[in-house]
């Protein structure tokens, strides 16, 4: 069960928060295939720390030997004693926190495997409600934060519990009133730690959603430079960055004086709790209920408390802020969790925006219907209540046929495409399209293409692993490619990316394109995949898409018409809706829609027959 966070701004939907509840069942299931181990090292701890509290009792021992007066000799076994449990203490406590680091670090990686993989399957309109600065501050900051509670608040925990407990067990067998006046110090600590921890959780989870406001609100102005500064806006964006800053900032120094706070409270419990320890003592040894040394062995252990009971109560403030960002991370898990596949339309209930329905497949895709390689029935989408983009359109693509999408923008063209790809869910409808048999079914290639850092061979084997070297040499020859990489200075092994060789434009594409060919899939689709070229390289894409789209199903959104010349058949969306269909020469003579667009578009052109 997840709850939506606090939007920073009325213009975001920002991703889920989980639910107190929902974040422990998560953590649960994210320990469970590792019990063993975690019992395992809680059990080395427990024998660790009770090895540990020998030493009070030795310590007593000796400070009976000196008050009785007895002969020096006798000081050598408990000495010896000292040395040993220092030494057996020491070597447990390394193997114990060393499984228990073990066990964190092996949740934490399976969190973060859950987290990409789950965020990967998130529909592009709801990353674009949410803002990037969301996603990013939940992939930095929070990951960053449960992993140092895991990596130095879990084994520190562990170890400061078990001491607490078995030092008061330590206590009560000496004499169970030093347990009872230790344990005056209890409820002081117990209404700090309800004092914090009511404050804590609301306050960093408030914070979080602050820093994510203030990195979105950063990446959007720094994103938008060109047109902030050509529309005179710098000041505005700066006033919003400093505002979004100063509530990150308000919210941190509200953390800083609870803190502090929590300490000043935690010392008065601990000057209570050996006051209280230090006046038994006196009174029982006053008595001849226990002697000197046992009185110092109680004082001892009750010091030896100050340690784990404020790293415990202390380790809270981490438990919180991780507490915060682990719900976080489950918000986005859980909604971007897959649902089960539902054919047909999914009706609204009272008015409410409609459930997404999921492409219907078997596995990863559902085998299409004889004579037909992809189906498209009555698909609807919306980004929102009020906000409907396509409006049932159905279509279908025959095997090895490519179809042109076309229209103005706003049309819905980029939503079918991903709705096609299974990018995006459509909020009703179904779509049935290829089954692939160990290979992907359907690939995407949109007109904003990410060049991987790391070499160029490397780059292209995302696509197929396996791929040899002249299987990336054919791949690039048939975009038309090879040249130019084989040009560069270190050839396929030249490193591209972020630090490397800068690509421009037409080359990244071809690079997409040639990763498309090495996928092989079934169907491909192309989304505007050829309009960041300009003039002059759009003809050499256009060639490298029309040879990667040889021998396969594609659905081309068309950024120049060129393409939809070129293509099996035109379908002309207006508004959400299909409006026309039928070949380039056709729809050019019928004077509707797509000839207004043809006219429009090609003016003194000469359109290239196909």
């Amino acid at each position: 069960m997840t709850t939506p966070s606090h939007p920073a701004d009325d213009s975001a939907e920002l991703l889920p928060v989980a639910t107190p509840a929902r974040t422990r069942a998560a953590l649960r299931a994210l320990i469970r295939p590792d019990r063993g181990l975690a019992l395992t090292g809680i059990g080395v701890l427990v024998a660790a720390t009770a090895v540990g509290l020998l030493v009070q009792p030795l310590l007593g021992r000796i400070v009976d030997i000196v008050a009785d007066g007895r002969p020096a000799g006798d000081l050598t076994l408990p000495v010896v004693l000292l040395v040993a449990v220092a030494a057996v203490q020491g070597v447990t406590t390394t193997i114990g926190l060393t499984r228990v680091a073990r066990l964190g670090e092996t949740v934490l990686a399976r969190l973060r495997e859950q987290f990409v993989e789950r965020a990967l399957d998130l529909p592009a309109d709801r990353l674009e409600r949410a803002g990037a600065g969301d996603l990013t501050a939940r992939v930095t900051g929070d990951v960053a934060r449960v992993a140092e509670a895991v990596r130095s608040a879990l084994p520190e925990m562990a170890r400061s519990v078990l001491a607490i407990l078995l030092t008061l067990g330590a206590l009560a067998l000496l004499d169970v009133r030093f347990l009872l006046a230790a344990l005056l110090a209890v409820p002081v600590q117990l209404l700090t730690a309800r004092w914090y921890v009511t404050r804590a959780l609301t306050l960093y989870a408030d914070q979080r959603v602050a820093n994510g406001a203030q990195q979105q609100q950063l990446l959007e102005t720094i994103g938008g430079a060109v047109t902030v500064r050509g529309h005179r806006l710098e000041r505005q964006h700066t006033e919003r960055g400093a505002g979004r800053s100063r509530k990150a900032v308000e919210l941190t120094m509200r953390s800083v004086n609870l803190v502090l706070g929590f300490y000043g409270r935690l010392h008065i419990a601990e000057y209570i709790g050996l006051a209280a320890v230090l006046i038994a003592g006196f009174w029982l040894v006053r008595d001849g209920a226990v002697s000197i040394g046992t009185a110092t062995a109680a004082a001892l252990y009750f010091h030896s408390l100050f340690g784990p009971v404020n790293a415990a109560l202390v380790l809270l403030d981490d438990a919180q802020s991780a507490a915060a960002g682990l719900a976080r991370l489950v918000g986005v898990t859980d909604l971007a969790r897959p649902a089960e596949p539902v054919a047909g339309k999914a009706e609204p209930a009272g008015g409410a925006e409609p459930a997404p329905v999921p492409h219907q497949r078997t596995g990863p895709h559902q085998r299409t219907a004889p004579g037909a390689a992809v189906a498209v029935d009555a698909v609807s989408h919306a980004y929102g209540p009020g906000r409907p983009v396509l409006h049932e359109v159905s279509l279908t693509l025959r095997p090895g046929e490519h179809v042109a999408l076309v229209g103005t923008s706003g049309a819905g063209k980029s939503t079918l495409a991903r709705i096609v790809a299974g990018v995006q869910q459509p909020t009703a409808g179904t779509v049935t399209a290829p089954a692939g048999a160990g290979e992907p079914s359907v690939v995407l290639v949109t007109q904003e293409v990410h060049v991987f850092t790391g070499s160029l061979a490397e780059d292209l084997r995302l696509a197929r692993p396996d791929a040899t070297d002249a299987e990336l040499r054919g791949a690039l020859s048939m975009v038309h490619a090879l040249d130019w990489a084989e040009a560069l200075p270190d050839g396929l092994d030249t490193v591209v990316g972020e630090g490397g060789h800068r690509l421009d434009p037409a080359r990244a594409q071809q690079l997409a394109l040639a990763r498309l060919v090495l996928a092989d899939p079934a169907l491909a689709v192309l989304d505007e995949a050829t309009a960041e070229a300009g003039s002059a390289g759009a003809r050499v894409l256009e060639r490298s898409a029309e040879a990667a789209l040889s021998g396969r199903t594609a659905l081309i959104v068309a950024h120049r018409l060129t393409q939809a010349v070129a293509a099996d058949r035109v379908v002309v969306l207006e508004a959400g809706r299909v409006v026309e269909s039928g070949p380039h020469d056709e729809l050019r003579d019928a004077d509707g829609p797509y000839a207004a667009l043809w006219r429009a578009w090609s003016g003194s052109r000469t359109a290239p027959h196909p």
